[in-house]
């Protein structure tokens, strides 16, 4: 962390910017936090917020949201892969081009292959999902407008999808800056394997949500409907044949038990939307909504 303050406040100082150092030290057993209080002693711009556990990569980011006070705010790891060389330029994007979420793109990776396949078929999928044209979503250097960081709720492990919930809450402003990837300096990973499924189970928890999280009936309703349909005409068609033809018994029929299985997911489905509904109609948020300007209120 020592060198990485130098540096930013190195570039911060050549470029004229006023700035807020904030380090979030998610419960590390090193000596994180000492290092942390000997950079706030020699140096004003430095803050420190220490939780008790780590409790992930999200907490820190939504804690640090929450603290910062800049009209356009940075995060980057602080292992030192993320150059603040790339401040300047970032903060322009925001600034002056307009944007109100850059994100980093590491085109060229120094990670194993283990690492990159996988990243690219993430990247793949959540652009398909979203609709929003990144690279590299979760590039951990990004540059906000501070309505942004004020705006959105990062928990779990969301903070995969921080541009997806800024386009949730109305931010369509989003680019990308390909961005220099250093090797890892400092530390280790703290990332197994069971960040790809969970990576892949939060990207569908997120899409479902952004869509149908005020209006579940919508979904399950609408599908539920379709399923019973389908189930009852079964259920009729084999009616008429038996008693019109009379040449078997309904319970012989597979197709017997397929219409029943329609008819009970189908009405299982609505039900679940239905008191989806219920819930959502009685959330404390139910009409929070994000409103970007007014006037000619006293």
């Amino acid at each position: 962390m020592t060198e990485l303050t130098f540096w930013i406040d190195r570039v911060m100082k050549e470029n004229n910017f006023s700035y807020e150092l904030i380090y979030i030290d998610d419960g590390s057993k090193d000596d994180s936090w000492r290092v942390i209080e000997e950079l706030s002693r020699d140096n004003s711009s430095v803050k420190g917020i220490k939780f008790r556990r780590n409790y992930g990569k999200s907490a820190a980011l939504n804690v640090g949201f929450n603290a910062a006070m800049g009209e356009v705010i940075f995060t980057m790891d602080a292992d030192l892969q993320d150059s603040p060389d790339e401040i300047p330029e970032m903060y322009r994007l925001i600034s002056q081009g307009g944007y109100d979420l850059v994100s980093g793109w590491k085109k060229k990776r120094h990670d194993p292959i283990s690492k990159t396949i996988p990243t690219k078929f993430y990247n793949w999928s959540a652009r398909r999902m979203s609709g929003i044209k990144l690279h590299d979503f979760n590039c951990g250097l990004k540059a906000y407008k501070k309505s942004v960081v004020k705006s959105i709720e990062v928990y779990g492990e969301m903070h995969r999808y921080i541009p997806f919930l800024a386009k949730w809450a109305g931010f369509t402003k989003i680019g990308e800056k390909v961005v220099i990837h250093q090797k890892r300096k400092f530390g280790k990973s703290k990332f197994g394997l069971d960040r790809f499924y969970k990576g892949y189970l939060d990207l569908l928890t997120i899409t479902f949500t952004s869509r149908f999280g005020k209006r579940p009936m919508h979904f399950f309703g609408l599908w539920g409907s379709l399923i019973f349909l389908a189930g009852f005409i079964i259920a009729g068609y084999l009616a008429y044949e038996k008693f019109v033809f009379q040449a078997f018994k309904m319970t012989d029929r597979p197709l017997f038990y397929f219409g029943i299985l329609a008819m009970i997911l189908g009405t299982q489905l609505f039900v679940a939307g239905f008191l989806g509904e219920l819930i959502s109609r009685n959330s404390m948020d139910r009409n929070h909504y994000l409103i970007e300007t007014q006037m000619g209120f006293e």
